[in-house]
């Protein structure tokens, strides 16, 4: 039986197929790169998104990682650093993160699909797009404030930060 479970999860499905469809049902146009990679670009309310979903099957792992359509410069790293610790406090599920060599900010998270049913990956993977999106839309001002060239000040991205009702 243990043999059984081993070559299951040796055999996963590509979650990728799933990501397709997802993306299908939303309209959205993608680039499947190859078999473990996947692109898209999406319309948020606040700015664009590049969403990366990289498949690893040894560890029957996605990790998706929705970028924001923004540059944070050097010079803001530790203000960014700090606006994420507090942001990375409030979040369930994934993660802020700001790579140096980049400086483009994104949200991460990676999922464990081995044992998934076949039915399941779709809805999951909607939840985690919208999961991502909502929380990229959440705290877009923050990114916003620490892109722009001008001088920000503390009270300012403390604003930001705050955990607001109804929108704008």
């Amino acid at each position: 039986m243990s043999q059984q479970l081993d070559i299951a999860a040796n055999h996963a499905d590509n979650p990728l197929d799933h990501v397709e469809d997802v993306l299908h049902a939303h309209n959205w146009v993608f680039n499947r790169m190859n078999d473990d990679e996947l692109i898209v670009e999406v319309a948020g309310k606040s700015c664009n998104y590049r969403l990366l979903f990289i498949w690893q099957e040894d560890m029957s792992a996605l990790q998706f990682c929705c970028q924001f359509d923004m540059h944070i410069k050097r010079e803001k790293m530790m203000a960014a650093a700090k606006a994420m610790l507090s942001m990375n406090e409030t979040l369930w599920m994934g993660h802020f993160d700001l790579p140096q060599d980049t400086g483009i900010p994104s949200f991460r998270h990676t999922c464990l699909f081995r044992g998934m049913n076949q039915g399941s990956g779709a809805e999951h993977i909607d939840d985690l797009v919208t999961i991502a999106l909502a929380q990229c839309e959440r705290y877009h001002t923050v990114f916003h404030l620490l892109a722009n060239a001008g001088n920000h000040d503390e009270g300012h991205l403390s604003l930001a930060l705050m955990e607001t009702a109804g929108e704008s």
